[in-house]
């Protein structure tokens, strides 16, 4: 019987990666999963809680990892957003919400122990606080500045008492794309002398025996390619033992193969000749015209949507971030004057961001808050009238009114005759392509540069040190991504910034800090639910790293909103989640952050994601939305109990 928590409100070419594996799979008993993490450069790591290189999205946090609830973007299984995962049910919270008190699922079992499966306790969640904040590991920072104690009030009931009121706390050990909370195994890491240097793969364990990770999950590591190309999983006898087992029956393939670092234009190769063990099932992103063009030519593949925009809406926004500690020459913190960051949003054109990225598929948005899921409707209809008329002052004695609500339209027109289904009123227009963004004005740009102390030298800006500016921005090598990048350069090139993009090194730096600006995101929402935590709760001033050191997620940019944020976070902290005022305190922070323009939010993550339908169906779409379609979420794990086998490749 499941059990359900009640939302509320709420390489090289792909021939290469084949002839890498060791072996083929029965392809009727074998899903193929393009994983898009990259090649992992220690592909041996299977721990997820330490950074040593392996992989994460390799079915690895998919198919082995688990936590006490999971939540999902869209409509959810049975219209169940809320997932019971370990949990038995929801957490059970004090008054002033300082006290948690979780009841965990009995019946659960660690696939290894030193005599076999080993039931999954309380003791496993307290293990999990306690070692990571003694050992610095994953998320205990994060653990470190919320929990005062944890105690397991027998073998399956845990309880948390917190240092300060934070009714959000329960989220860490929610997963969206994943979670801080995944629990730790306590008898595979207490035999352990530094469980924080640990690969996580039991071919280095003192005591138990096997290869790869103990899983929690309804797979095992079968086999992998040491150079990282592939990595096999085989289903559990005791698949059954596992929650979403319990819950929500057998996935359906006995084998899973992800295939790590496929090239962007190989991936439609891999969907089109899919019948053998070269091919693949489900991709995770292709280009907007790779898309288009393989449904066109296989009526065996889907995407999100049948017809234009085709691509499944991320719950995360693409944004130009600023490092508000990166320093120029004379040790100036370059990026923390709003008036600058306000200079470039006005420089930018954002018909030309879509037409340039999404070929014009692409759903922009002015505020802090993705316009996908339940956005729109609380946030985005919400300020529109406040963005209408908001004022920026320029610092010159006048103020111009920058939000144009018509750029969208004017998106949709020019794309109206490259695309069939292209919606023509202007309702259905601000829901696909955005309710509007800044309207470009290099006048106003240049004015507040000049109020910012910033002088211009024929073409190019001089900083107020009198330094030529500059600007290097991290961004992807391929994919609407790489080309948002390039584009955003040259508009910023044109307008007197030099601005070139590093694509060597995307995310590596960005926690260390060791970047100047990068073209990415550090706003990622529920999705499925209105609720800004996600992301917001990790902004709040006393989480921001000193320079030189890393930063937790999500507040890569480094921003220190001061009082007045920390003072809307508090409050969201003090309700419930499903408390309707925290669409209010949302609100509140999204007017906030328009003033001070922290990062530059341009558009949401469109996902041009494809699945065959030849060996596989019943994946998710738009008109069936139960689970998010991309292969790296660890949600993808729901996917694999809805689908069923087509019996053509048997």
């Amino acid at each position: 019987m499941k059990r359900l928590m009640l939302a509320g409100l709420f390489l090289g070419a792909l021939g290469l990666l084949v002839s890498a594996q060791a072996q083929e799979f029965p392809r009727g008993e074998t899903i193929y999963i393009e994983d898009p993490g990259g090649l992992p450069t220690n592909p041996d790591c299977f721990n997820l809680w330490i950074g040593c290189g392996g992989g994460y999205s390799n079915g690895l946090q998919q198919l082995t990892a688990d936590t006490l609830w999971y939540i999902d973007p869209n409509a959810g299984i049975n219209g169940e957003v809320v997932h019971n995962a370990l949990a038995a049910g929801p957490g059970e919270w004090n008054a002033d919400f300082t006290e948690l008190t979780v009841h965990l699922t009995e019946g659960l079992y660690w696939s290894h122990g030193q005599n076999g499966p080993v039931e999954f306790t309380a003791h496993d969640v307290v293990y999990t606080v306690e070692a990571q904040m003694e050992w610095g590991m994953g998320a205990g920072p994060v653990f470190a500045q919320n929990v005062a104690s944890v105690a397991a009030i027998g073998d399956h009931t845990v309880k948390f008492w917190l240092k300060a009121p934070n009714s959000r706390f329960d989220t860490k050990f929610m997963v969206r794309w994943n979670a801080p909370g995944y629990i730790m195994p306590k008898h595979v890491f207490e035999d352990l002398e530094e469980p924080s240097t640990w690969d996580g793969n039991l071919a280095t364990h003192p005591t138990i025996d096997g290869v790869g990770p103990v899983s929690i999950g309804q797979y095992v590591l079968h086999s992998y390619d040491p150079n990282g190309t592939w990595f096999a999983w085989v289903r559990r006898d005791d698949w059954e033992r596992s929650s979403w087992g319990m819950d929500y029956g057998m996935a359906a393939p006995k084998y899973q193969v992800y295939r790590p670092g496929v090239p962007i234009d190989k991936r439609a190769i891999g969907l089109l000749n899919n019948e053998g063990n070269q091919g693949l099932d489900m991709v995770h992103d292709m280009t907007p015209e790779a898309t288009i063009d393989l449904m066109k030519k296989d009526p065996l593949i889907q995407s999100w949507q049948p017809g234009f925009p085709y691509a499944h809406p991320d719950p995360t926004l693409p944004m130009l971030l600023f490092n508000h500690q990166y320093e120029d020459a004379d040790g100036n913190a370059k990026w923390i004057d709003r008036r600058v960051r306000w200079a470039l949003a006005l420089a930018l054109d954002a018909v030309e961001m879509s037409l340039a990225s999404y070929r014009g598929a692409a759903t922009m948005t002015p505020i802090h808050v993705p316009p996908t899921g339940m956005y729109p409707k609380f946030y985005h209809d919400a300020v529109q009238d406040w963005l209408t008329n908001f004022e920026l002052d320029l610092g010159d004695g006048t103020s111009i009114k920058p939000y144009n609500p018509d750029l969208t339209i004017e998106i949709a027109n020019r794309v109206r005759g490259l695309y069939d289904g292209v919606p023509e009123d202007d309702e259905t227009i601000r829901y696909t392509f955005g309710h509007g963004w800044w309207a470009q004005n290099h006048d106003a740009a240049a004015t507040l540069l000049e109020a910012a102390g910033w002088s211009k030298s024929g073409k190019w800006w001089n900083t107020p040190n009198g330094e030529r500016a500059t600007l290097e921005m991290q961004g992807a090598d391929s994919g609407v991504m790489g080309r948002l990048a390039s584009n955003v350069a040259e508009q910023l090139t044109e307008f007197g910034i030099e601005t070139e993009v590093d694509t060597s090194d995307l995310w590596g730096g960005i926690g260390a800090g060791n970047y100047e600006a990068y073209i990415g995101w550090s706003v990622e929402t529920w999705g499925g639910h209105p609720d800004l935590s996600f992301f917001l709760d990790s902004w709040r001033s006393d989480n921001v790293a000193e320079p030189g050191t890393g930063q937790s997620p999500r507040n890569w940019m480094r921003w220190n909103g001061g009082p007045e944020l920390d003072a809307i976070i508090d409050k969201i902290r003090g309700i419930s989640f499903n408390d309707p005022r925290g669409v209010e305190y949302g609100i509140e922070f999204i007017k906030l952050a328009v003033r001070e323009m922290p990062t530059i939010p341009i558009m949401s993550y469109n996902l041009f994601v494809g699945q065959s339908n030849r060996c596989w169906t019943g994946y998710p779409d738009a008109t069936n939305n139960y689970a998010n379609p991309v292969t790296n979420w660890s949600n993808a794990r729901y996917i694999y109990t809805q689908i069923t086998s087509t019996g053509a490749c048997d």
